[in-house]
C-alpha cells in the first residue's frame, strides 16, 4: 500500500480514512485517480476535490454503513464502487455483530482490489460477464451451529464465499490454533481465494497450464481425496522444503493459491516500505545480504530477484522488531529455493497476462 496525504494540510493518511484528523476535511478514494482525495463540503450530496473542484463525485452507497470510502464520478450513474459491485451476498445487517464483521470484510476486500488494480489484473463483476466475472458471497453459519450447517470459505467458478465468522478475531484465532497454522488473517483469505479465480482464467491457455504442471504438479489429481489425505496426515512435516505452508502441500491448486497469497503479501508490504523509504543496514558487520534499501516498487518491478533481495532483509528486521515487543514473527515463513521458483512463476504469469513481460 502506498502513502496518502491530505492535500489541504499535508497530514499522512491511512487508505481507510474518511476524514483528516488534523484539518477536518472529508476524504474519499478515487479508483480512477488511484488517490485519496481531499474533499470540499458537499453540495446537494455531490463532492468535489478541494483543490480542483471540477468533477462531481458521490460516495459509494455502502459509505452509509461505514464500510466503504470510495468515490464514484457522478457521470457514471453507478451507486456502488467497483469493489462493492463485486458483492453478490452481504450478511444480514439486522444483526449488529454482522455489521461489525462486514466492515472488517470490506476493509480486507478493498485492499485486495487495490492490489489487483496495481497489478493491472482484470476486475470484472458477474454483472459484466456472467461466465468469467467475479462475485463475493459473505455468509454466516446457519442457526444451530452444526457441522453440516457451517459455511465453507472457498472459490467456485468465480464465486468466492467467505464465512463471516473469519471476521471474528477470537474465532479466527481458535481456528488458526486448531489447524496449527502460524498465520491466519482476513486479507490472507481474500488473497488466497482470488488466486483460485485467476488460476481458472490463466488455465485457459494450454501452454500456461503445461508450464504450471511442470512446477506445481498435476492439478488433475482428485481434489477431495487429496484434502482427505492431507488432513489424515496433518503432522507430516515433509512439506517444508517444497511448500510455503502445510496446506499448500495438499494439492497443486492449494499450492498455487497459498504461494500467490504470499506473493501479494510481499509486493504490497514492499510498496509500503518503498513509500516510507525504509532501509535496513545492520550496525554490526554482517553479510551484505542482510542489508537492503526499499527502493523498488514491487508492483512495477519486472525482476523477481530484486523483489526477494529486498524482502528477505526487511522481514528479518521486522521479525526482530516484533520479538522486541514480545510478539511472534510478523512473517513466520521460510522461502526455500523451490518455493521461490513457484513464486517467480506467479510473478511472471501476472506480468505476461497483463502485457508487462
Amino acid at each position: 500500500m502506498k502513502l496518502f496525504r491530505c492535500r489541504n494540510c499535508g497530514q499522512l493518511l491511512y487508505f481507510e480514512n474518511i476524514v483528516c484528523e488534523k484539518c477536518g476535511h472529508a476524504l474519499g478514494y478515487s479508483w480512477e485517480q488511484d488517490s485519496l482525495l481531499t474533499l470540499a463540503a458537499s453540495q446537494n450530496d455531490l463532492w468535489f476535490e478541494a483543490q480542483a473542484p471540477t468533477t462531481p463525485f458521490i460516495y459509494c452507497k455502502n459509505y452509509e454503513y461505514g464500510v466503504c470510502n470510495w468515490l464514484i464520478p457522478q457521470h457514471t450513474g453507478d451507486t456502488l464502487c467497483i469493489a462493492c459491485q463485486l458483492n453478490r451476498t452481504i450478511p444480514d445487517l439486522s444483526k449488529e455483530e454482522n455489521l461489525k464483521r462486514w466492515r472488517k470484510l470490506e476493509l480486507a476486500k478493498h485492499r485486495l482490489v487495490y492490489s489487483l488494480q496495481h497489478l493491472n489484473l482484470p476486475v470484472i463483476t458477474k454483472n459484466m460477464d456472467e461466465e468469467w466475472g467475479l462475485a463475493f458471497d459473505f455468509l454466516a453459519n446457519a442457526e444451530g451451529g452444526g457441522q453440516e450447517e457451517a459455511v465453507t470459505t472457498g472459490h467456485d467458478n468465480g464465486i468466492i464465499t467467505i464465512n463471516i465468522a473469519e471476521a471474528d478475531d477470537a474465532q479466527r484465532e481458535q481456528m488458526r490454533e486448531s489447524l496449527s497454522e502460524p498465520y491466519r488473517t482476513l486479507l490472507g483469505h481474500f488473497r488466497h481465494e482470488i488466486a483460485h479465480y485467476y488460476w481458472m482464467r490463466f488455465a485457459q491457455s494450454p501452454k500456461w497450464l503445461a508450464d504450471f504442471r511442470q512446477i506445481f504438479g498435476d492439478d488433475s489429481a482428485d481434489y477431495g481425496e487429496s484434502l482427505r489425505n492431507h488432513y489424515a496426515n496433518a503432522d507430516n512435516i515433509q512439506w517444508k522444503d517444497e511448500f510455503i505452508s502445510a496446506y499448500a502441500s495438499a494439492h497443486p491448486w492449494e499450492d498455487w493459491a497459498e504461494t500467490w497469497a504470499h506473493y501479494l503479501h510481499i509486493v504490497d508490504t514492499l510498496e509500503t516500505a518503498y513509500a516510507f523509504g525504509i532501509q535496513v543496514e545492520p550496525t554490526i558487520h554482517v553479510d551484505e545480504t542482510f542489508s537492503a534499501r526499499a527502493d523498488v516498487d514491487a508492483y512495477r518491478e519486472p525482476k523477481f530477484e530484486r523483489i526477494i533481495d529486498t524482502w528477505l532483509p526487511l522481514t528479518f528486521a521486522i521479525n526482530s522488531l516484533n520479538r522486541s515487543m514480545g510478539n511472534t514473527d510478523l512473517y513466520p515463513f521460510v522461502l526455500t529455493p523451490v518455493v521461490l521458483k513457484k513464486m517467480e512463476f506467479i510473478h511472471n504469469s501476472i506480468r505476461f497476462a497483463t502485457g508487462n513481460s
